[in-house]
């Protein structure tokens, strides 16, 4: 592709050099620069690309992108003001801009991303929509889940991959858009057809994150000036603010509230024996009465937020319906299935807030004992440990202490700093380092009405024990202890 194709809609400065050049890649990474490629100088938190200007010469670049003043001979040198936007711009140029060709739906907020990504993903299948998602459970495309080090990724990968959705017969893509991304460009370029916002609570404040809560809320309105539609939790007392200096072509509305368009009502616990889930009906916009297979009445925000933009794709309400009674969402609260009159649930919660959070909500089903299988991280902080063992001691009626990607520290080390905090609450316990043998110990002590929740690992397939990573699937594991092994 010509340089000069690569550059429309962007706006730059030519320094040297000409934009006539054949360009066989966009490369953001110094150590990954191939001949008569366009390397583009991005500043991150540790590393500035520009320092490596002559490294990429060197090795064949034939252009530099930049965003200060930089020497560099015998190459086509391009000056923008943000080298981020630039990098996002040319890499939608670069794979054709698929997200002209793919209805895109863009999802926002602190909380539920994950699950309402999942969700409308299920409803659209059922409907017979092909669907990929983009988001912290990885690139979901058809069968195929590839592993990504971010929640949105950069720029070039997100076109690369929605590239690849319209190659697999994809005709939509759900994209969770975190603070983050919308902060650092990685989605310039793309005009959603729908923009979602779950909710807002304080997170992600501190480090190389968000300044404070205002930045935070800058960023996630940010969606809202890049999509035609926006569909938002009008219960959110932050959905204001989000909305100020939107452009989109219409609003829509969710939740509880009068207001909403899109209302939900007369919401309600429902269990059986490896089912926990919620029921809720809706009305306004659409009239339905729903089931959903996750546990915690905030799914209901989460499935109406689903309902709110899918109604919108040729699927019927009993696409919705089946869908949201069906779906699983991997390592978020997951039934696992197993014989016995018990139920058996994998989920993330691995600190204390998410722990306390989860073991809250399993406890409104009233279950006969709540237990709870979890260990904590080597090479962390051991505040965390100790807050996690206090939290489950307090909401469990069994804690399990068990091993979690100990690292290079000694898990009993890491299981004594967990009864430092269960010593300060009457909770039982028992100790099994061995997390296989956990697993077992738990689904063979199963009584009736039991909820077990295995803690910790979620959507992860390894264990990470003295600094070597190998495959662990909690799944895997289940069956195998199923079958006698």
């Amino acid at each position: 592709m010509k340089l000069k194709t690569l550059l429309e809609k962007m706006e730059y400065q030519l320094i040297s050099g000409d934009v006539e050049k054949e360009i066989t890649d966009v490369i953001y990474d110094s150590r990954k620069v191939t001949k008569d490629c366009v390397f583009v100088c991005l500043v991150g938190a540790n590393v500035d690309g520009h320092d490596f200007v002559d490294t990429a010469v060197k090795m064949g670049a034939a252009a530099i992108v930049v965003g200060k003043d930089v020497r560099a001979d015998g190459v086509t040198v391009i000056k923008t003001d943000d080298t981020r936007k630039a990098l996002a711009v040319m890499s939608a140029n670069y794979f054709g801009r698929p997200a002209e060709t793919l209805k895109t739906i863009g999802l926002t907020g602190t909380k539920g991303k994950t699950t309402t990504a999942c969700m409308v993903r299920e409803i659209l299948e059922k409907g017979g929509i092909r669907t990929g998602v983009i988001g912290t459970l990885g690139i979901m495309i058809g069968d195929e889940l590839i592993e990504t080090s971010n929640t949105t990724p950069e720029s070039y990968q997100i076109q690369k991959y929605m590239r690849k959705m319209i190659d697999n017969g994809c005709e939509c893509v759900v994209m969770e858009v975190s603070s983050q991304a919308l902060k650092l460009h990685r989605t310039a370029g793309i005009l959603f057809d729908y923009g979602l916002f779950t909710n807002l609570s304080h997170d992600h404040i501190g480090g190389v994150e968000h300044a404070d809560m205002k930045e935070y809320i800058e960023c996630k309105s940010r969606l809202f000036r890049q999509c035609k539609v926006g569909i938002v939790n009008t219960d959110d007392p932050v959905t204001p603010t989000i909305l100020q200096n939107h452009t989109c072509e219409s609003i829509e509305t969710f939740g509880f509230g009068e207001k909403a368009q899109l209302k939900a009502q007369n919401d309600h616990l429902i269990a059986a024996a490896g089912y926990i889930g919620v029921h809720f009906e809706t009305s306004g916009a659409l009239n339905l009465s729903v089931n959903v297979d996750i546990p915690g009445k905030f799914n209901v925000y989460n499935a109406l937020a689903a309902i709110a933009v899918c109604r919108h794709f040729a699927v019927s309400e009993q696409n919705l319906c089946d869908a949201l009674n069906e779906v699983k969402v991997k390592g978020r609260v997951e039934t696992v299935s197993v014989p016995g009159n018990y139920t058996l649930l994998i989920d993330y919660a691995h600190n204390a807030l998410s722990m306390e959070s989860l073991l809250n909500t399993l406890r409104e089903y009233k279950p006969n004992r709540l237990v709870t299988l979890f260990g904590a991280g080597g090479n962390r902080s051991r505040d965390r440990r100790y807050e996690m063992g206090e939290i489950s001691g307090r909401l469990s009626d069994l804690s399990v202490i068990t091993e979690d990607n100990s690292r290079m520290e000694n898990v009993m080390n890491i299981i004594d700093d967990i009864k430092i905090g269960l010593a300060k609450t009457d909770g039982k316990y028992v100790v099994v380092p061995d997390r296989t043998d956990a697993i077992r110990y738990c689904m063979e002590n199963a009584r009736d009405g039991d909820i077990i929740v295995l803690a910790g690992k979620g959507h992860e397939n390894y264990q990470d024990k003295n600094g070597v990573k190998t495959h662990y699937d909690e799944r895997e594991v289940i069956q195998q202890i199923l079958q006698g092994r």
